[in-house]
């Protein structure tokens, strides 16, 4: 499984690759058919930023969660718990199918 951590009009620190990585590193708990993770980090006006969260995983489209916030940290846990849900939510329709 690969992450990949990027910034749009933000330059990443080695802080942040590593709140991300650390994150993401544990959504195959969730599903054991990922296999690629894409974080995009978007500082947008006023001192926002803006978390987008692909994941692509066997026997579905990629899945896609997103968050806005003040406080960047934050703004990658909550994208990372949506893509829980996600995750968590398709494994139980494969396993009620």
């Amino acid at each position: 499984m690969r992450i990949d951590v990027t910034g749009r009009h933000f330059e990443i620190t080695p802080a942040i690759l590593e709140r991300a990585e650390k994150k993401c590193a544990k959504l195959p708990k969730y599903y054991d058919g990922v296999q690629h993770i894409e974080v995009v980090v978007e500082q947008i006006p006023h001192d926002k930023f803006a978390v987008e969260l692909r994941v692509d995983v066997e026997k579905h489209e990629t899945f896609a969660a997103g968050e806005k916030g003040d406080d960047l940290y934050l703004a990658i846990d909550s994208a990372v718990d949506k893509m829980v849900r996600q995750l968590t939510d398709f494994k139980e329709k494969l396993k009620n199918t």
